[in-house]
């Protein structure tokens, strides 16, 4: 099952970690956008083109040493089709070298639509006899608040294909609060109740590890809504943002992982991607240090639990 195979290779890695590539061009070193513009000019395709060679190092980097890779859309979509040419090659690349792939695209729609966006992200499409993925990921971030009318459809397609979702439910951003943290007539917050669903949506879907295809979004900079979290919703894995340049730590972070040390997975962008402007030297070795370093934090965090 996909989310066992998330579980499998962070055992394999001994290593809870995702490292978002969100690129932006000022996180590039300098010789790989001027390579790059020299072939494609600075247009679209150029920017493009330096992206997609900056993740190919850090994938090369972080092969072995973490255990998933999370694009976001928006960095790619922001060059256009040109840019999201590059997006479907890096997620091409970092299946080829054996990395878990999170799709972070945060869709959102209902019906027909949504599975629309589940056949692109996770599923298979065909041009009259020609079979093809157009995208080929392992799991897509998905927002749940249009209710089960937008994460069914998703589901369908994940059991048929084997692939899972993450669904934003405490979000690591400070508004969050806004909306997430109202309470429902009932009395339970809203977040507390998108969990809920979550674990419902899942419930025919639990693998080995007792965690289902469907998992959910909390971010680390909310430890305290996180520990209840993981004590409400035993068969939800956790995708967990916030660590980092969002203010986030090991010890915040560690309240999502379960008795056996596992149940989610932790985001670092920035800090793995632009290390080596901190660092100096090769960005790839950079990478890799930060990487280490995060790693060694977390599980230090999680053993002292």
């Amino acid at each position: 099952m996909s989310m066992e195979r998330l579980i499998q290779a962070i055992r394999a890695c001994q290593n809870p970690t995702v490292a978002g590539l969100d690129p932006k061009l000022d996180y590039i070193p300098e010789q790989i956008r001027e390579d790059a513009y020299r072939q494609y000019g600075k247009t679209p395709a150029g920017a493009a083109e330096a992206i997609l060679r900056f993740n190919r190092g850090i994938i090369d980097a972080l092969t072995g040493l973490v255990p998933a890779v999370k694009p976001q859309c928006a960095y790619y979509e922001a060059f256009g089709w040109e840019g999201v040419r590059a997006l479907a090659e890096t997620i091409a690349y970092a299946r080829k070298k054996g990395l878990y792939v999170i799709t972070d695209g945060k869709r959102n729609d209902i019906g027909t639509t949504m599975e629309a966006y589940a056949v692109a992200h996770l599923g298979e499409n065909s041009v009259e006899e020609f079979a093809f993925s157009p995208f080929g990921a392992n799991a897509l971030t998905v927002n749940g608040y249009l209710g089960s009318d937008g994460i069914r459809p998703l589901c369908k397609i994940c059991n048929a294909l084997d692939k899972s979702i993450f669904v934003l439910v405490k979000t690591s951003n400070p508004s969050s609060g806004e909306l997430q943290d109202q309470k429902l007539a009932s009395g339970e917050t809203v977040y507390r109740a998108m969990g809920a669903m979550c674990e419902a949506w899942g419930a025919d879907s639990i693998g080995i590890s007792g965690y289902s295809r469907v998992g959910a979004v909390v971010g680390a900079t909310y430890p305290q809504q996180l520990e209840e979290l993981r004590q409400a919703l035993p068969h939800t894995f956790f995708l967990v943002p916030g660590y980092g340049a969002q203010g986030g730590g090991g010890k915040d972070a560690a309240p999502a992982f379960d008795k056996n040390g596992i149940g989610a997975v932790v985001n670092s962008s920035r800090g793995i991607l632009c290390a080596w402007k901190k660092s100096g030297g090769d960005f790839m070795e950079a990478a890799a240090r930060e990487a280490t370093r995060m790693r060694d934090e977390i599980m230090e965090a999680i053993a002292a639990r």
